[in-house]
């Protein structure tokens, strides 16, 4: 891995999503009544969840390879440049995978919730 940038791609992902859903909730609801349904926004809220979890697997991907590159054992807690590599991409593959699961606990709300109130 190039940048250490990469290492906060899976929480930004995350955060980004569950802005996203809120506001577009907040939103929904203020224009239409309390007691409306969802609708056509739980579809744009499981669509955002859906993007944002290809997003967070992408980089996930890309930290699987950082980590794996190369023959040293973990862990990598060498000087060199090869083992920051190696390290950050274990570092970024952990953190994706802590963000999916904080992406999927908060499209529960999407599940449960029904309307507006």
């Amino acid at each position: 891995m190039k940048s250490p940038w990469t290492l906060v791609a899976g929480p930004a992902t995350w955060a980004l999503h569950f802005l996203a859903c809120y506001v577009l909730a907040a939103v929904w609801c203020a224009k239409m009544s309390r007691v409306a349904a969802l609708g056509e926004a739980r579809i744009a809220l499981w669509v955002l969840t859906a993007v944002a979890l290809v997003v967070i697997a992408g980089f996930g991907w890309r930290g699987w390879r950082a980590h794996r590159r190369g023959r040293a054992a973990v862990p990598h807690d060498g000087p060199g440049t090869g083992d920051r590599s190696r390290f950050l991409g274990l570092a970024s593959l952990l953190l994706c995978g802590l963000s999916a699961v904080a992406v999927l606990y908060s499209a529960l709300a999407i599940a449960i919730i029904g309307d507006c109130r």
